[in-house]
């Protein structure tokens, strides 16, 4: 299959509706015969089980995604390793309307946008992310899969954003024994080594265990930043009766790490500079002092009760402890000094922790009622956690980008510096109930409704609570033919912490959402495709005083904000993941328009949100020809459109006031070629194949970022 002349998303959706046009790979059966009445066979992955057909996040149940009125995609590890994803922000990067990485090479966490604005992460179904850069980025290695929840998702999630949630499930142990050993190497002096094993620990398989373990050293393609990692994850799950299951998840994980991502200035970057281009390699800090080091220790309990043949209890319950050292210098303000060289530095150092309890209680149902089968799930889920970072900042003299020369700056801070400063704790709880309703088996009614309390309870400052009601509504049709046509309304909200302009407690911020979509599942194939349009309007956004309002006599702070703000985000997404006896295609598009539609602020009303590309399309292939049995081969193609740096376009008086600066659209290859062999994989894995220098965004205050050049992996493992 020829690819390189790949350059636009028209080229690539061409390719996905071709490739529609065979299908000749059939599924697995979907009924099954027994002596006394046929009984449903659901299947959960295709054959090679690069494709799922269930997921939990849109429902928190185990939900067929062709009966889910709502955005949902899921990758499987097989589909992660498939693709030689490095991290998490790699393994998405195929997604639609997801753009993986919008401020560049980040070696502290996984950053993305979805539909406009950042998701919340969660693991195991519950929220894993407190507060900032106090916690360690998760290895994909420990993760059976990743769900992609679109759109707001607060009526079983509770706060959050208008772009949805990634929900990283855990491995687990299983009943047949089986492991995995793999050792890696790759360009940036990359070396790692990881194993996992499962299975029965008994006889008859009433207790089964699990471990997972990970060993990396590695360098970036930033100069003096380490990517070290050492993982380590038992895991163990006991079948107490026929009707309990335990399971018990543990996990401790270091990093080791440092300031990959700059704000380096737009001149040199999106803009000329009479030096040339700053180097995307280029390091800002000073080596010896930089670093980003996290620890983290975790322990999960899944409890899973059968009641009756009815009704089953679900208890989930992490305890979370986590810890940072991140010692970082960068440019600020991200401009250049007079001669055109060099930037002013700020020295940061903070000690952060976190330590978190989340929870959640469910009960699930089947009900019938005529011809209506119900499917319940309410539950109650409980967050407490808690933040400190101390730290001290300072001025770190100067560097020429173009010439650095370190260990030019004296008495930079130490940790005897750091200033203590107040912690501060945030409690959530909430109660919902979901009731999905299947009417005659072709009719499906999803209704879900919630309220929340959110705390935010600072150590030396005041308590505040904010409450909210969330719903959800969605319908759905099921043809014989496979095709399932949705339209869905969804409801977020999202905390705001402090006073308006007249002193009066701010309300959360709130988003609404209306979708219409079509799933659809081929008879006969393993094809799964997915369209959605969608309508996104957050509201009560903070912004300045309208200019009526600055001589108010009510006023209590005339340089303070008030709730008038609005964002819509709006846009299409095409998804296709395609099998075949030889082949898989896993393709995407998607189109987003997101802007600020109502704002006080001069330069920012009319602004399109900032890293969002304005189109995006990819495409991934993998070849397994029957005559070569064993050989594989696959290639990937990802545009990315042009993004805004977040500003309006002002002109007064016939003057360009402002004019928003945009990124080039781009595309990258990614590549791989493979042979198995018995119980052996072989593979070479390359992700940006041309080593392509490109820009992922830029932002009004300043500084742009620079994307992923080319990474290799060669890669072996060993299955039994």
């Amino acid at each position: 299959m020829q690819l390189s002349g790949i350059n636009t998303p028209l080229s690539i959706l061409s390719l996905t509706l071709l490739s529609l046009l065979n299908p000749s790979n059939a599924v697995a059966e979907q009924h099954a015969v027994s002596e006394d009445h046929d009984l449903e066979v659901i299947t959960v992955k295709s054959q090679r089980g690069l494709i799922s057909y269930m997921s939990a996040s849109g429902a928190k149940s185990d939900v067929p995604i062709i009966e889910t009125p709502l955005s949902v995609s899921v990758l499987t590890q097989e589909r992660i390793e498939d693709l030689g994803a490095l991290t998490i922000q790699d393994a998405i990067g195929y997604v639609s309307g997801l753009y993986n990485g919008p401020y560049g090479v980040d070696t502290r966490g996984d950053w993305s946008v979805i539909r406009g604005v950042s998701p919340v992460q969660y693991l195991d179904g519950l929220k894993s992310l407190y507060g900032s850069y106090n916690n360690v980025r998760t290895n994909p290695y420990g993760l059976s899969q990743i769900e992609i929840l679109k759109g707001p998702s607060s009526v079983l999630y509770g706060q959050g954003s208008i772009g949805g949630i990634v929900n990283l499930v855990s491995k687990k142990p299983e009943a047949e024994t089986s492991g995995q050993l793999w050792g890696q190497v790759g360009n940036y002096s990359r070396k790692q080594v990881a194993g996992d094993i499962t299975g029965a620990l008994n006889d008859d398989a009433s207790l089964q265990g699990r471990v997972i373990g990970l060993w990396r050293e590695s360098d970036t393609q930033t100069d003096y930043v380490p990517d070290n990692s050492i993982v380590f994850s038992p895991s163990l799950t006991w079948y107490a009766t026929d009707d309990t299951k335990i399971t018990l998840l543990t996990n401790w994980q270091k990093n080791e790490s440092g300031t990959s991502t700059s704000f380096l200035p737009h001149s040199g970057t999106i803009l000329e500079n009479e030096n040339g281009k700053i180097p995307s390699n280029s390091f800002v800090s000073e080596p010896g002092f930089d670093r980003y080091d996290t620890e983290q220790a975790s322990i999960t309990a899944i409890l899973e009760q059968n009641i009756n043949a009815d009704w089953q209890f679900k208890l989930a319950a992490r305890y979370t402890d986590s810890h940072a050292d991140y010692h970082t210098i960068y440019g600020w303000p991200p401009k250049f000094l007079e001669d055109g060289r060099s930037v002013k530095r700020v020295s940061y150092l903070s000690s952060a922790d976190s330590r978190a309890i989340a929870s959640d209680a469910q009960f699930h149902g089947n009900i019938i009622t005529g011809n209506i089968e119900h499917t319940i799930v309410m539950g109650l889920d409980y967050q407490n956690a808690y933040t400190d970072n101390d730290s001290v900042s300072g001025l770190a003299g100067t560097l020429d980008l173009f010439n650095p020369k370190y260990g030019q700056v004296a008495n930079l801070p130490t940790v005897d510096d750091i200033v203590d400063y107040d912690s501060s704790k945030v409690y959530q709880t909430g109660l919902y109930i979901q009731d999905s309703m299947k009417i005659a088996d072709k009719w499906i009614v999803s209704t879900a409704l919630r309220r929340d309390k959110a705390t935010t309870n600072p150590e030396n400052g005041k308590s505040e609570s904010q409450y909210a009601t969330t719903g959800r509504l969605g319908l759905m049709y099921l043809f014989d033919s496979g095709v399932s046509p949705y339209a869905s309304y969804s409801e977020s909200f999202e905390p705001l912490i402090g006073q308006d302009a007249y002193g009066k407690a701010f309300e959360p911020k709130t988003g609404e959402q209306v979708e219409a979509g079509l799933k659809y599942q081929p008879a006969g194939t393993e094809h799964l495709l997915t369209a959605a349009v969608y309508h996104i309007v957050e509201q009560n956004r903070t912004t300045s005083l309208p200019a009526e309002q600055v001589g108010n006599t009510n006023l209590i702070d005339p340089n303070g904000q008030v709730q008038q703000g609005e964002v819509t985000v709006k846009g299409i997404e095409l998804e296709a993941q395609l099998a075949w006896d030889t082949v898989d295609v896993y393709a995407s598009y998607a189109y987003t328009d997101g802007y600020v539609s109502q704002s006080n602020t001069l330069g920012e009303d009319g602004a399109k949100l900032s890293a969002l590309p304005d189109q995006q399309a990819s495409i991934w292939s993998t070849w397994r020809p029957e005559s070569l049995n064993g050989f594989k081969m696959g290639f990937g193609a990802r545009y990315v459109g042009e993004t805004s740096d977040g500003s309006a376009y002002v002109e007064m008086n016939n003057i360009v006031l402002n004019d928003p600066i945009k990124t080039d659209n781009y595309t990258l290859f990614d590549a791989m070629i493979g042979y198995d062999f018995d119980d052996y994989s072989f593979s070479l894995q390359a992700q940006n194949l041309t080593d392509k220098t490109v820009i992922t965004s830029c932002l009004a205050r300043g500084d742009c970022f620079y994307g992923q050049r080319r990474t290799v992996t060669a890669n072996v493992r060993y299955k039994f």
